[in-house]
Order: structure tokens, then C-alpha cells, then sequence
């Protein structure tokens, strides 16, 4: 009995340790960029000067989420990985940067252009074997028509010489009645 005790509480503080270790993570960055602005704001008076930079603000634990979602979102879809969670450690101060902006610009159209051609190789690959499928389909179909009418044919046939060897069979037994007849009246007893 106790030993289901001392494994329960070893299972739950281990859970516990857990849930705190996954909270923090998950609120970590959003705490220190406000213990960052409270310390800054605070310390005024230091020697550095302030940034000129347009840096956006930094990430809320909103957008944070909503970026990962995203990413893992097109991570499964297997598209292209949100710009946002390259690098989430450096803020994107280059965002002004015209040149930086253009070749970003380039690199994303480039990505676009590989997976629309990439998605038509595999329309092309699904219409190929798609018409190769149909065309097999016609030829087996026409070969089982053609085994239909041969088979029509033979039974047409086979249905012409029974009705041939009935009547045949028909005129036999005719004239065998008639020599049966003519044996009786010339004194033919029969067996």
C-alpha cells in the first residue's frame, strides 16, 4: 500500500514540475520583456542612449502562439515556414531596409514559382496516368466487345444448327412413322 502511495505522490510532483516547467516556457519571453521595460524605465538615467531604430515591438505571448500555430500549420501542410518564426530571438529591425525588403520579396515569389510549378508536375503526373488509366480502360473494353459479339456469333450459330437438327430429327421421325406404317400393313409385327 505504500509503495502506490510513495509512486502516486513521486507521479504527481513530477507533473507538478512539469506544468511549472510549461508555464514558464510559455510565459517566459512575455515576463522578461516586461521585467525589461519596468528595469528601463527605471533606470533612466543610464549612459546609453536610446535606440533610433523603428524595431517593432516585441512578440506578445498572442502572437507568439498564433505564429507557432501557424508554423505548424504549414509545417504539416508542408508550405512554406511563416517569416515570423525564423528567428524569433532577433527582432526584425531590417524591416524598413528597401533592399532587404526586395530580396525577401524575391525569395518569397521564388518559393511561390517552385510550388506552383511543383503543383503542376504533379496535375501532369495525375492527367497522365489518369488518360494512360482511361485509354487502358477503352482498349479492354473494346476487346470484351469484341469477345460479346463472337460469342453472339457462336450462339446464333449453335441455335441455327439445333433448330437444323430438330427439324431434321422432326422429318426423320416422319418418315420413320411412314415405313413403320407401310411395315404394319404388309404384315410387320414390330419387336
Amino acid at each position: 500500500m505504500s509503495r502506490r502511495s510513495t509512486g502516486g505522490t513521486w507521479l504527481r510532483c513530477c507533473l507538478i514540475v512539469f506544468a511549472i516547467a510549461s508555464a514558464l516556457c510559455v510565459s517566459g519571453p512575455a515576463l522578461y520583456w516586461k521585467f525589461k521595460k519596468v528595469s528601463a524605465a527605471s533606470s533612466s538615467s543610464s549612459s546609453c542612449p536610446t535606440c533610433s531604430c523603428d524595431c517593432p515591438p516585441p512578440l506578445s505571448l498572442q502572437d507568439c502562439s498564433r505564429l507557432a500555430m501557424t508554423w505548424v500549420y504549414n509545417l504539416i501542410k508542408g508550405t512554406v515556414m511563416p517569416s515570423g518564426l525564423v528567428n524569433l530571438s532577433v527582432t526584425d529591425c531590417g524591416k524598413s531596409d528597401p533592399d532587404l525588403n526586395e530580396e525577401m520579396e524575391k525569395q518569397f515569389v521564388d518559393l511561390l514559382t517552385e510550388e506552383l510549378k511543383l503543383q503542376e508536375k504533379v496535375v501532369e503526373e495525375h492527367l497522365h496516368h489518369m488518360n494512360t488509366t482511361f485509354g487502358e480502360a477503352r482498349r479492354l473494353a473494346s476487346q470484351y466487345q469484341r469477345e460479346a459479339e463472337k460469342c453472339n456469333s457462336a450462339t446464333e450459330i449453335c441455335e441455327g444448327a439445333r433448330e437444323h437438327a430438330e427439324a431434321l430429327l422432326t422429318k426423320e421421325r416422319k418418315v420413320t412413322s411412314l415405313w413403320e406404317r407401310r411395315a404394319r400393313q404388309l404384315g410387320w409385327e414390330g419387336e
